[in-house]
């Protein structure tokens, strides 16, 4: 097996991340997540249904989850991107805020990632991704910073605005670690995250970023329900940020700038 090099590390990222948020998801169907009964209930699922369909949905994810871990497909990760984005989007569709279908966006932001740093023309979407298919020329690296630029905002954004509207499991959280007033920490949380998102849209300082992958980590921990799960489940969150962290750097962009420049032998992995 190749060694990785630096210029697969915001790969194995965006792989990671999007393989755990998954078998987190899926986590939920196997315990029979109550709310999921809403989503079912979009294409007119009752609910005795719902509870009978989550387990194998939730294997599902799960599968896909592990997949992507050990036997990466690019058709995976193209399935991921459809079915993170319909997911996230069937909360407003059955009723929920906007914000949550935005605040997801790692959800399909780090297997779209995925997509572009693999995508091939070729039609080898069932054979496995191997280290010398990454595509990490300047033109693709460019393509996945803008998307991770974008999703990033998305997620940041959309976790602001649910402070902003009071989200009662975010009070519930901010009343578990001791606030005597949560009201006054969501609008402070969410105030903050949303500058968070416009910088990351309009200009992404590496050092910021960091903070921001270490603060949206530490904020997913206090769910009083479920903690571990909801935990994984955002780590296309953390992947996105982190990866686009990574990208950042001057030693990764000038490793770039050089790759393009060398000789095809000496690129070859």
């Amino acid at each position: 097996m190749l060694c990785p090099t630096s210029k697969h590390k915001a790969y194995f990222i965006l792989r990671i991340a999007s393989a755990l948020c998954f078998i987190g998801h899926g986590s939920f169907g196997i315990i029979t997540k109550e709310i999921w009964c809403n989503y079912f209930g979009v294409f007119g699922i009752g609910r005795e249904l719902s509870y009978t369909l989550m387990p194998y949905v939730g294997a599902m994810d799960i599968i896909m989850g592990l997949i992507i871990l050990f036997y990466p497909l690019r058709i995976v990760f193209l399935w991921l991107v459809i079915w993170g984005f319909l997911t996230a989007l069937l909360r407003p569709l059955s009723g929920e805020p906007f914000a949550e279908f935005i605040e997801r966006g790692g959800n399909y932001g780090a297997p779209f990632a995925l997509l572009l740093l693999t995508y091939t023309s070729d039609g080898k979407w069932l054979k496995p991704v191997k280290l010398n298919d990454i595509r990490f020329d300047e033109k693709t690296l460019k393509q996945v910073k803008i998307c991770l630029r974008i999703f990033v905002f998305l997620l940041l954004c959309g976790h602001g605005w649910l402070n902003l509207i009071e989200k009662q499991s975010l009070l519930d959280q901010y009343k578990s670690i001791g606030f005597s007033n949560p009201l006054l920490i969501a609008h402070i949380v969410g105030a903050f995250e949303i500058a968070a998102a416009l910088s990351v849209l309009f200009k992404p300082f590496h050092s910021y970023l960091l903070v921001f992958f270490i603060w949206k980590m530490i904020t997913e921990l206090f769910y009083p329900h479920w903690e571990l799960f909801e935990f994984i489940e955002r780590s296309g969150s953390y992947g996105c940020i982190l990866a686009l962290w990574y990208l950042t750097s001057t030693k990764v962009e000038t490793f770039s700038v050089k790759n393009i420049t060398q000789s095809p032998a000496k690129l070859s992995v």
